[in-house]
């Protein structure tokens, strides 16, 4: 713009006078050839007013200078694209850690955030992974370790609106964490911080680093939008109170119970609770959670698709009468439907549940045709992801 508005003004060039006569279309090719070669095939300003021979000199030194870092610019990105966008991040979120989880969390944050930065973390990531991270959800990929001060420092952590750590080592979570925010303690609160190990995490729960973190373990988000949203206006319907038995007591099956007496105690006549490992989860959980002898409970160690197991907790609660509710919790999502079917036609009575890990389009129509409920662990930490974490 610069240099039509100079050889506009009446300011001719040494090597090309006839560009002072020449059309609008030919002083712009003169003008974008200053971005190529300068000035060296069309001589300098001379003539013409002051004001027009300053604007073609800035022309003629701005130009190729835009043009040189233009190039800089685009070498940077295909040398090292990754440390080019790193350079530019700001209000963004951090997330570390690769997994399912971080999809899930991704697939929500789009919804309600299309536009925030994000950066995603991890030791190794797949290429099919890292595609699908870039492509579905417009994300950065950086492969490195979140504990190293060099890559603490080029995540531009002092900028960030949030840092995620969802990695598969609970440990290394809090060995994160605890770096993240000595080096940056504006993030206080703002370190969401998963840990898959119940023990560890209620373990860890009194510590300074825990209280700057927002906690949380996926099956207690999942336990609690289950309890909230579905098992409470249940037992708001039925008059008595009401059995529960939960088929599987791993991680799944213990934050439903702590969920359930926390808020449903009063309204539960009895626990069933079947499991491989019964006894010693049940003493866990009691050591841990502190429940003692706040519910009343039949424990059977044993096979939950095993029918004499059934028959050993039918001579313990009448699940016959009224609608008790049975949750299929284990981890075999097979195991769980299959059961579940049984059970159905044993208790058509009862309000079951069967757990799958992913949603499972399968399962749902099958459910759905033997009056099941179908639920999902994805789905349910989906759905219960909090808002403020998305932004």
């Amino acid at each position: 713009m610069f240099a039509i508005i100079g050889f506009s003004s009446g300011v001719s060039l040494t090597e090309r006078p006839e560009v002072i006569q020449s059309s609008l279309l030919a002083k712009a090719y003169y003008s974008l050839g200053l971005f190529v070669v300068g000035g060296m095939d069309i001589g300098v300003p001379t003539g013409g007013p002051l004001y027009g021979r300053v604007l073609l000199w800035l022309a003629y030194f701005g130009s190729p200078l835009l043009t040189a870092s233009a190039v800089i610019e685009a070498v940077l990105r295909v040398v090292s694209p990754q440390g080019w966008k790193l350079r530019r991040l700001n209000n963004h979120i951090v997330i570390v850690g690769a997994g399912n989880m971080t999809v899930s969390y991704l697939r929500v944050l789009r919804l309600h955030s299309p536009n925030i930065p994000v950066v995603v973390v991890d030791h190794t990531i797949d290429r099919v992974r890292e595609l699908e991270f870039a492509e579905t959800f417009d994300v950065s990929v950086v492969v490195g370790d979140i504990t190293h001060d060099f890559l603490l420092r080029a995540l531009k952590l002092k900028r960030a609106q949030r840092v995620i750590l969802m990695g598969n080592n609970d440990f290394h979570a809090f060995e994160a964490a605890s770096k993240i925010l000595r080096l940056y303690p504006h993030l206080a609160s703002r370190v969401i911080l998963h840990c898959s190990n119940l023990r560890f995490l209620r373990a860890m729960q009194e510590t300074s680093i825990a209280k700057l973190c927002v906690n949380f373990n996926t099956y207690n988000l999942a336990a609690k939008g289950l309890v909230r949203d579905q098992l409470l206006a249940h037992f708001e319907h039925t008059v008595e109170k009401d059995i529960v038995v939960l088929a599987g007591f791993g991680l799944f099956g213990q934050t439903i119970l702590e969920e359930l007496l926390a808020k449903a105690n009063e309204q539960i006549e009895m626990v069933g609770i079947i499991d491989v490992n019964a006894y010693n989860r049940v003493e866990i959980v009691d050591e841990q959670q502190k429940l003692g002898n706040a519910y009343k409970r039949e424990v059977l160690q044993g096979n939950v698709a095993h029918p004499e197991v059934w028959r050993q907790l039918e001579e313990k609660m009448d699940l016959t009468q009224g609608e008790p509710v049975i949750i299929l919790g284990t981890g075999d999502s097979a195991n769980n439907l299959r059961t579940s079917l049984w059970i159905k036609q044993k208790y058509p009575n009862a309000l079951i549940f069967t757990r799958t890990d992913d949603v499972s389009q399968f399962a749902k129509e099958v459910c759905e045709e033997h009056d099941i409920n179908s639920i999902s662990i994805t789905q349910l930490l989906e759905d219960n992801i909090p808002l403020e974490w998305l932004g």
